[in-house]
């Protein structure tokens, strides 16, 4: 049996998912997919408007025959970290053959080649780094400028397409993915699909493969779900009207707001400080604008710089709403995935499970273990927290709900 691995969050699953599912089938010849997929928060430092059940129910609708739990300390991180948690996980089950996902390149030597620059770092690499960085360009600047002068002088690609695939959302993902792959000295295989359709972070449904970013504008602005009737697949958009026709909130970032802000100013600490990605005086900003905002953008808007991207304060913010300053998730999110925590399967996923459990370097869990890990009592928080903004959720829904089989 062929297993592909993919790595997703479906908020919420559409046609662009679908197609990559199918896709990947195709692609990798698999007659079994393995999905890991963020909980009831992402990477953009949001809230899943979909909880985490509901979503992989979608999902085992759609072609995916196990769902497995990213845990949070890595859904909530840097494409780095989210990438390696994400892959540490697929590589540890030992079944699993190859990884395919999306990206704007749709050519996985192109990916193969910065990563394995990233990793090998060569002398020449990072000569040019050091250089870089001498003239006072951030990290960030001058490696994106080591990595354009040494491909476009040893790959022969164009200062163009370098700049332009280097900074795509799914191109910088898929780099991370195949770069975790080797530092991992995976026999997982990588693939890639060519995105199709709207940009990551297009907002308008301007055809049928529309991202989730413009499908969550919909549901926002409350206005009719029939608009989505073309840019879902089928069963997902009945399931969506029937979560609205019973009352389920539809969770989004602003939610949050008055009770990061109440933490915020009642708190004799800033605990923002705790919190990893507001370092270098980030912290102190962070908590001068939430003194000062009337809303969540506003918040945002007063920190955001070319230095502190709006996703990157946006997670910092949701870190904060869920106590990630409890924890030492700076060390937690360097380590592979302790566990695979399964939120579903289909009958084909069920004859699976056996291989796994018996190839598996780390424990499954199909139900909560008496002894928790930091890793784990941070996931069951995040649900806790996200049974504040919505309430169809409860707050011990981790101990209740048993994997979805279908």
């Amino acid at each position: 049996m062929k297993v592909s691995g993919i790595i997703v969050e479906y908020n919420p699953l559409h046609n662009g998912h679908l197609f990559h599912i199918n896709k990947t089938k195709e692609l990798t010849n698999s007659d079994l997919i393995i999905a890991v997929m963020s909980g009831n928060f992402n990477q953009r430092g949001i809230p899943s408007i979909i909880d985490k059940w509901e979503k992989t129910k979608m999902a085992l609708n759609n072609g995916v025959d196990i769902v497995l739990e990213l845990p949070a300390v890595y859904s909530l991180s840097s494409a780095e970290f989210f990438s390696y948690g994400s892959v540490s996980l697929l590589n540890s089950l030992g079944i699993v053959d190859s990884i395919c996902f999306g990206s704007e390149v749709g050519d996985i030597e192109f990916l193969k080649d910065v990563s394995n620059l990233l990793v090998d770092e060569p002398p020449l690499f990072k000569s040019l780094l050091k250089e870089k960085l001498d003239n006072g360009f951030t990290f960030p600047k001058a490696r994106s400028a080591a990595l354009i002068h040494y491909l476009k002088n040893k790959k022969h690609y164009s200062e163009e397409e370098l700049i332009a695939h280097l900074n795509s959302s799914n191109n910088i993902l898929g780099i991370e993915y195949v770069k975790s792959l080797k530092r991992l000295n995976s026999n997982i295989l990588p693939y890639t699909i060519k995105r199709e359709g709207g940009a990551y972070n297009s907002t308008s449904l301007n055809n049928i493969f529309s991202s989730a970013t413009s499908i969550r504008k919909v549901l926002k602005s409350n206005a009719s779900m029939e608009g989505l009737i073309s840019h879902v697949p089928p069963n997902v958009y009945s399931d969506m009207v029937e979560l609205k026709n019973k009352n389920y909130n539809f969770p989004f970032d602003f939610m949050m707001y008055p009770y990061i802000k109440y933490k915020a100013m009642s708190s004799k600490k800033n605990y923002f400080e705790l919190i990893p990605d507001a370092s270098e005086g980030l912290h102190n900003k962070i908590l001068k604008s939430l003194e000062e905002a009337k809303d969540y953008e506003q918040c945002i808007d007063m920190i955001k710089s070319k230095r502190y991207t709006y996703t990157r304060i946006s997670r910092i913010l949701c870190q904060y709403f869920l106590g990630f300053y409890e924890y030492n998730t700076l060390e937690m999110r360097k380590e592979s995935c302790p566990y695979a925590r399964i939120l579903g399967f289909t009958r084909n996923g069920a004859s699976a499970l056996k291989s796994m459990k018996n190839n598996s370097a780390i424990p499954l869990y199909s139900k909560l273990p008496k002894d928790i890990n930091q890793t784990l009592k941070l996931d069951l928080q995040c649900t806790r927290s996200y049974s504040i903004l919505n309430p169809y959720i409860s707050a011990n829904e981790d101990y209740l709900q048993s994997p979805i089989i279908l």
